[in-house]
């Protein structure tokens, strides 16, 4: 199975829009959103075309086809006008052999790891910038960057999964870094 995972969106109808067109690009089965859907939080800047109403009805239709946990930017309030959940501080994920742990980053994460075995896999946002970090025995956090408000000069990003490979692209679909795990 083919999935799609993607972070703070930040309430951006023009990522948005770039998104869910990769994603029918892509033909993934699911699309996995790891936090900060609707607001665009106090440190930041206002991203492109920033409009949480818009994203709204953009990705309500879409609710049968996502899998969301929160991001430190998310809240009651926006669970009540979403018509999926969002407010899991982290999901799960069994990849054939291998645990797939989803959190936005800002409570787990590599400086305060979730309980993994060898070989399972540490999926979080958070920090805008696409990541592929080892640790542990055979154990990989991945970040697929930022879709609206990226930092460190990195793209606006997602990244897929399919048959063992995780895929780093930037919104166009062209790849930037291929991890074989």
């Amino acid at each position: 199975m083919k999935w799609m995972i993607a972070a703070d969106l930040h309430g951006s109808a023009y990522y948005c829009q770039e998104l869910l067109q990769a994603f029918q690009r892509e033909g993934a089965a699911r699309l996995i959103l790891l936090g900060d859907l609707l607001y665009h939080g106090p440190r930041n800047d206002l991203p492109r075309d920033y409009a949480p109403k818009q994203v709204i009805a953009l990705l309500n239709p879409l609710a049968d086809h996502l899998l969301c946990v929160r991001g430190n930017c998310d809240s009651e309030v926006d669970q009540m006008v979403l018509e999926f959940p969002i407010l899991a501080d982290y999901g799960v994920l069994l990849l054939e052999d291998r645990l797939a742990y989803l959190t936005h980053g800002h409570v787990w994460n590599l400086d305060h790891l979730p309980p993994l075995r060898p070989g399972d896999l540490l999926l979080c946002g958070h920090t805008h910038v696409p990541a592929w970090a080892p640790f542990g025995e055979n154990n990989w956090c991945l970040n697929p960057g930022s879709l609206s408000l990226p930092k460190q000069d990195s793209p606006h990003s997602y990244l897929t999964l399919e048959a063992g490979q995780a895929v780093w692209k930037d919104l166009d679909g062209t790849p930037f870094h291929t991890l074989t795990l």
